[in-house]
Parts: C-alpha cells; structure tokens; sequence
C-alpha cells in the first residue's frame, strides 16, 4: 500500500492570499451553470466568448475556456500582480485553452477584441466607483460593448447589515477562517471602506491583505444606472435559503420584488441586463 503523505497546515507563513481569496470567493463552475442556463433561456444558444471585467487572477476566464475549443474569453483589471499570478497558477496548468484567454492591463471602460455573449462583474468590484456619473459611464461602456443578444450580469449585496461596521468569520476548511470586514461606513457620502482577513489554526494571521475602498451601492440604485446607462431590461435574481440559520445555498430565482431578500442581515443577488 503507497504510503499517504500528509498535507502541510496553511499557515500565514506558507499561505497564498490569492489562492485562499478563490478558495473563499469564488465559485466559478456554480456561477456559469446558473448564467448559462439565463443565456439560453433568452437565446437558444450557447454562449461563447466571456468578458471578464475586474479578473484579477482571471479565474472565471480561465475555467471557460476549458469547457470547449469554442470558448474563448478576455480578462480586463488594473492591477499587475494578480494578472501575474494568474497567468502562473491558472492559464499555465490549462495548456493550449490559455491560448484562448486574452488578459488587458486596462481600465474595465475601454473596449475590448471582440463583443461579447456574457460580460460580468463579480464580487461587487464595480463599488470601485464612486460617483454615479461614472458608474453609469461604466455601465454605458458595458451595453455598447455587447454582441447582439449579449448579456451583462453583476451581483449586488444589501441586507439589513450590509454597511454595519462588523466581521464575519467562516471556515473554509483545512484550519482556515476567511474574515469578511465592513470596517468603515460613511452615510452621508455613501464611501465604504471594507477588508479580508485570513486567520490560521496556529493562531497566525495574514491580516487586511485585500483592501476595498468602495462606495456602496444599493441593488436599486444600480438597477436605476443600468436603467440610465441604456439597458431596457434588467432582471433580479435574489439567492435562496433552505437552512435554519437563512444561509444562503448558492441558488438564485427570478424575484423582481426580492421577495426571498426581506429581513435577511445579508443577503446576494444577480442582476442580469440586457440591451
């Protein structure tokens, strides 16, 4: 019988902030099974080429390119260093398909190489504006840019503690706690100042390695943009709960109203636009 090696505790020593961030983060298989069922309800079609706006590590773009040698994708961010890893730990290990993902050290406003079937902007990175003219200039950009038939998706947060100055701790397995911070609210201008923490079962600590210095916007002040950036349709798609505790499980239904969103201390949602 082969002998098992054990597996090295993750420690802030020997952790990788990008790694564990998609570990906590990021569900991109989830994410596409739930988008590419919308895509084709309103096309019959299979949606082809993603934009990936705000892809940091291009994790999104670059689990799309494996689904089919027609799947291609194009990641936009600002920052180099989550470009570079990307490029390392999640285009290199996918072989030719990498030759499908075009990664643009660009502003998410400028065009990119071809339209696209589906563009999103996760993690409510899009709270990195801070004025609505621009937000609405980015939303503006984001429909001009779409193929015929295109779609936009974006997910939004809110719940009665959406801006609360608190931490929300989870595990994410292997002796790893994600720490999700809302360090700092100011009402009257709506800045949002939030972190992430990863805390160790040796009690060490990577502390504050993603920083967000946001605006907060609520899901109807970003249907009312959308709206005024020239989408005629927007649809809403709250996240559902089947557990005691109201956590969310990762399934998201049509609810214009948000029905499933009323009294929930956190609560996630899709808006899906279209042209």
């Amino acid at each position: 019988m082969a002998r098992r090696t054990a597996r090295r505790p993750i420690t802030a020593r020997n952790a990788d902030r990008y790694a564990l961030y998609q570990e906590a983060v990021q569900s991109p298989e989830d994410d596409f099974a739930f988008l590419r069922r919308i895509y084709r309800r309103h096309n019959g079609r299979e949606a082809l080429h993603l934009r990936e706006d705000f892809c940091g590590t291009a994790y999104l773009s670059s689990t799309w390119v494996k689904r089919s040698p027609q799947h291609t994708a194009e990641g936009f961010d600002l920052d180099p260093e989550p470009l570079a890893w990307g490029k390392q730990h999640n285009l290199a290990p996918i072989g030719d398909a990498a030759k499908r993902v075009t990664l643009h050290k660009k502003d998410v406003r400028e065009p990119g190489l071809r339209k696209p079937d589906l563009r999103l902007a996760q993690n409510f990175s899009y709270y990195v504006f801070q004025t609505r003219k621009e937000l609405v200039e980015y939303f503006t950009a984001a429909r001009k840019s779409l193929a015929k038939d295109g779609i936009f998706a974006l997910d939004v947060y809110g719940g009665t503690e959406a801006v609360a100055e608190v931490e929300e701790p989870r595990s994410i397995g292997r002796g790893v706690r994600f720490v999700w911070e809302q360090h700092r609210y100011w009402p009257g201008t709506g800045e949002y100042l939030c972190f992430i923490h990863f805390r160790f079962r040796d009690g060490s600590k990577l502390e504050r390695c993603f920083r967000y210095d946001w605006r907060y916007w609520s899901i109807i002040e970003v249907r009312e943009a959308l709206h005024e950036a020239g989408f005629r349709h927007v649809d809403s798609y709250f996240e559902q709960t089947d557990t005691p505790d109201g956590e969310g499980n990762g399934k998201f239904k049509l609810d214009q109203r948000g029905g499933s969103g009323r009294d929930c201390i956190g609560m996630v949602a899709y808006l899906v636009a279209r042209a």
